[in-house]
């Protein structure tokens, strides 16, 4: 049952977000120049391998799934999450990037603009929010130390 609500919130989400659609603006294009589709593939993998970190410690540590109606019970603040506040994010962010560079697609780069608009808009408003009820001050210390967006050069230290 663990395995499926992880499927459902991967297949509805990043899924929907960097899978499907970004499928569905492109079929039919061929891949961009060889230089191109290459950094675009390494951009991608960088991405994928961003969001499967971010559901393992969702599922291991935070004992939930990434879907908003599914949420961690634990604050998750290891892997990556020691540097972005939101790696699941740019994971997605990336996999969007690389697939407008390997499509070479004007398109699929408005979307990814779209998807990080949207973003910076519902996490300030309602995400934060929700973790800041959830997790009290260990949410405050984490969210004073480690930036949205932007990674931190050093991975942060929670107190002990």
């Amino acid at each position: 049952m663990r395995v499926l609500r992880h499927l459902l919130a991967i297949g509805l989400l990043p899924g929907m977000v960097a899978g499907v659609i970004p499928a569905l603006i492109v079929s039919g294009d061929g891949l961009a120049s060889w230089p191109l589709a290459l950094l675009g593939a390494l951009v991608v993998a960088v991405g994928l391998a961003l969001i499967v970190q971010t559901v393992a410690l969702f599922a291991t540590i935070g004992k939930g799934t990434l879907a908003p109606w599914d949420p961690t019970s634990r604050l998750v603040v290891r892997g990556p999450y020691r540097r972005v506040r939101n790696p699941m994010i740019s994971g997605v962010l990336c996999v969007l990037l690389g697939e407008a560079l390997l499509f070479g697609s004007p398109a699929v780069l408005v979307w990814f603009a779209f998807v990080f608009a949207l973003n910076a808009v519902y996490f300030p408003l309602v995400e934060e929010p929700d973790l800041q009820q959830r997790f009290g001050a260990d949410y405050e210390a984490y969210r004073a130390a480690v930036p949205r967006w932007l990674p931190r050069l050093r991975p942060w230290q929670p107190a002990p």
